[in-house]
């Protein structure tokens, strides 16, 4: 499944490949930019950190967010 941006908005939880020796995770997205997103890993070693993944190592959208951004 190839994500978009239209998929994705401010507070949706997204997953994010696993690379090198990190696992996959899930992520909640605060901003979102043409090439990648920015927000707070939710689970595994980077839990709990700001990250700013490329958009091509989301795979799955888990939950929606929310459209505000006011």
């Amino acid at each position: 499944m190839s994500i978009t941006l239209k998929d994705l908005s401010p507070g949706c939880i997204v997953l994010i490949a696993g690379f090198d020796d990190i696992p996959e995770h899930e992520f909640r997205i605060e901003k979102i930019y043409e090439e990648f997103v920015t927000g707070m890993a939710l689970s595994g070693p980077f839990a709990g950190e700001y990250g700013e993944p490329d958009k091509e190592m989301i795979t799955v959208v888990i939950t929606q967010g929310t459209t505000n951004d006011s």
